[in-house]
């Protein structure tokens, strides 16, 4: 009851953890500007992120912009886009394998299969995770990278956004998720092991007790 308990609490951190990576991956505000002049009239906030560009008004419009054109984006854009897709596809079939391998549901057939499918789908939660972690990573250093540099002048410096903060959570979560479905699938299978290697030892005792018996007999 234990182990089933652990995993419904892994599962439920993987629900967080694709929730918030397919929010992460569509949200514009990976990284942010908020250039403010003297007038406030004037003042703006630039977002940006893997497939639009936003910009925000103190008058209250706000309009953005989609990036067609794959190409001419940077290299860790390109990067980003492809491993959070990933990311999410991984996600979502690691929800569905485990969903089949977890001890409280009725699928999946006997436990040694239940086990099996339950190892799968946390080896999908772990990948997404690392997938998830890679971008967000790199999109990281490139926004601090720049932020550094003297020569980019301040109006085009940029602030990580909260599309990373999200990133970064949800990476955790499947991560921490895949862990605990691939231990608690170890931790099943250590019993019968050390039970029927016990077990292998007592045929060769009983066989010595048993010639020794006869021993006596003859004599």
């Amino acid at each position: 009851m234990a182990s089933a308990g652990l995993q419904f609490f892994a599962f439920i951190l993987a629900l967080f953890g694709i929730f918030g990576d397919i929010t992460a991956t569509l949200l514009p505000n990976w990284k942010v500007n908020a250039d403010v002049g003297s007038n406030i009239i004037t003042a703006i906030t630039q977002m940006q992120g893997l497939w639009m560009d936003c910009t925000w008004y103190s008058t209250g419009t706000f309009s953005c912009t989609l990036k067609y054109s794959i190409l001419s984006l940077p290299v860790y854009i390109q990067a980003a886009r492809t491993t959070m897709v990933l990311s999410c596809i991984l996600s979502a079939f690691g929800i569905c394998i485990t969903t089949v391998g977890m001890k409280c549901t009725k699928l999946g057939g006997d436990t040694d299969s239940k086990n099996h499918t339950c190892f799968a789908g946390g080896v999908c939660f772990i990948l997404s995770g690392i997938f998830g972690l890679v971008p967000t990573s790199w999109y990281t250093r490139e926004i601090i990278s720049n932020f550094l540099d003297a020569t980019i002048p301040e109006s085009s410096k940029h602030e990580p956004g909260g599309a990373i903060y999200i990133g970064f959570i949800s990476a955790g979560f499947l991560l921490i998720a895949g862990v605990i479905f691939c231990t608690s699938c170890f931790k099943k299978q250590q019993g019968p092991w050390i039970y029927s290697t016990k077990q292998q030892h007592f045929p060769s005792t009983q066989q010595e007790n048993n010639a020794g018996y006869n021993l006596k007999d003859y004599v």
